[in-house]
C-alpha cells in the first residue's frame, strides 16, 4: 500500500514501514534541513520541502499523491502549540495545520488516514469559519460522512516500546472499504530499560572541565570503554558533562534524584546549593520502561535523563558509588525510541540535531504495530 507522509520531519515514524510492506511515495516537511535528511534516509520517496499551508506546496503534494494513487495519508502535525512540555499557546498557528490536512484528505480521497499528536490535540479548539471548534469535532464534521473515525489515546509502553509516552491516534477508514482500521491489542509484556539497553557494556562520561589526568583519575577505563562503545555504534558516544554534576550522580542510586541524597546534593559552579524538582538530576529505573524522552535529553539537570547505573562499590568514606553518571547516549535513546540499529541516518548528522528530533518523534514500533493491522 502507498503512503503519503505529511509533516514528516526526518522520518522517525516511517522507520519500519518499508520492512512490513508499505511504500512511502510522497513526504512533505516544512524545515529544509529536516527535509534534506529525510531524503537521504529515504531516497526512494519523493520529498517535497516547504510550507504545507501554502497553496503552491499544498498542490504539489496533492498532485504527487494522486499520481501515485496513495492509499494512506499519515499526518503528524507539529504539537508544540498543544504539548504540556511547551507553552500551549491557544492561538499557535501550528494548531491550525489540521485545516489544510482535512482539505488534503478530501482531495486525495485515501482509503485510510492516520493522524498522530499529543493527547491535548483532542481537547484543543481552533478558529474555523469564524467559530471556535474542537479539533476532533472539526474532523468529524468535515470527514465523518465519508470516513469511520476512531479517536484514541494510547500509551506507547503498551506496544513493545520501552518508553512511557502518551499519544493521540486517529484512525480513519473510508466507508466503502471493507477492511476497517483499528488499534491492535496491547502487548501483555512491558519492555523495560534493562531489556532495551541492559546488555551494553559500561560507558563513562567525558568531563569537560578537568584535565585529562584528572579525568583518568576518576574514570581509569574511560578511553577503553569509549573505544568499545564506538564499535557498537557511531552514535554510542560518551556524553559531555561538568565535574560537579558527574560527582553528584556518582553518589545517586538507581531510580533516585540527587536532591534526595544525604550528601552530594546538586550545586552551582560557585558551590551554592541548587533548588530543583525531584524529577531532575534523576536516574532512570532498570525494571520499567524509560520515562518520556524530551527534546532536552542531553542535560543531567533536565527531567529524568540520567542512566540508571549500578552500584560498583564504596569510596574511602564508605559511600556507595554508582556507575555511568551521565545522560543516555544517542544510541541508547534510539533503542528506547525503537529506531532500528541499522537506521540509515548519515553519520555526519549533528548529534544535537538528532537528539532534538528524537525528543519530538513518535516511536516507530508503535506505528509498525498499528500498520501491521492493515497488512495482516
Amino acid at each position: 500500500m502507498k503512503v503519503v507522509s505529511l509533516f514528516a520531519n526526518i522520518g522517525v515514524a516511517e522507520a519500519f514501514l518499508e520492512e512490513i510492506g508499505f511504500n512511502v511515495v510522497v513526504a512533505n516537511e516544512f524545515v529544509p534541513r529536516r527535509a534534506e535528511l529525510f531524503e537521504k534516509i529515504y531516497p526512494k520517496t519523493k520529498t517535497i520541502s516547504g510550507d504545507f499551508s501554502s497553496s503552491e506546496i499544498f498542490q504539489q503534494v496533492v498532485d504527487h499523491s494522486i499520481k501515485h494513487n496513495a492509499d494512506i495519508v499519515m499526518a503528524t502535525p507539529p504539537c508544540q502549540g498543544m504539548s504540556t512540555a511547551g507553552q500551549q499557546k491557544k492561538d499557535d498557528h501550528r494548531n491550525n495545520l489540521i485545516i489544510p490536512t482535512i482539505k488534503f484528505i478530501k482531495l486525495v480521497n485515501p482509503k485510510y488516514v492516520f493522524i498522530e499528536n499529543v493527547p491535548q490535540f483532542l481537547k484543543t479548539a481552533i478558529r474555523y469559519d469564524g467559530k471556535k471548534i474542537l479539533i476532533p469535532d472539526l474532523i468529524i464534521e468535515e470527514l465523518g460522512a465519508k470516513y469511520e473515525i476512531q479517536l484514541n489515546v494510547v500509551a506507547t509502553q503498551d506496544y513493545s516500546v520501552p518508553q512511557t509516552r502518551e499519544r493521540a491516534i486517529l484512525l480513519m477508514t473510508r466507508k466503502d472499504v471493507h477492511k476497517k482500521w483499528y488499534l491492535p491489542d496491547p502487548d501483555p509484556k512491558k519492555i523495560t530499560l534493562e531489556d532495551a539497553i541492559g546488555h551494553l557494556p559500561p560507558l563513562d562520561p567525558f568531563i569537560k572541565d578537568v584535565t585529562e589526568k584528572e579525568l583518568l583519575q576518576i574514570f581509569p577505563n574511560f578511553y577503553e570503554r569509549r573505544e568499545c562503545a564506538l564499535k557498537i555504534s557511531h552514535w554510542h558516544k560518551p556524553p559531555h558533562h561538568v565535574k560537579r554534576q558527574v560527582i553528584v550522580m556518582m553518589h545517586t542510586p538507581t531510580g533516585k534524584s540527587a536532591f534526595n541524597n544525604h550528601k552530594h546534593k546538586p550545586i552551582k559552579d560557585n558551590g551554592e546549593a541548587i533548588k530543583g524538582f525531584a524529577n531532575t538530576y534523576k536516574r532512570q529505573h532498570w525494571d520499567r520502561p524509560a520515562y518520556t524522552i524530551t527534546m532536552d535529553n542531553v542535560k543531567i539537570s533536565s527531567q529524568n535523563n540520567v542512566h540508571p547505573g549500578k552500584c560498583i562499590g564504596k569510596n574511602s568514606e564508605g559511600d556507595d558509588i554508582y556507575s555511568e553518571p551521565r545522560t543516555l547516549t544517542l544510541h541508547e535513546l534510539m533503542r528506547l525510541m525503537t529506531l532500528p540499529d541499522d537506521w540509515a541516518v548519515p553519520p555526519n548528522t549533528s548529534d544535537a540535531f538528532l537528539r532534538r528530533i528524537i525528543g519530538e518523534g513518535i516511536p516507530p514500533m508503535l506505528v509498525k504495530k498499528i500498520f501491521e493491522v492493515l497488512k495482516n
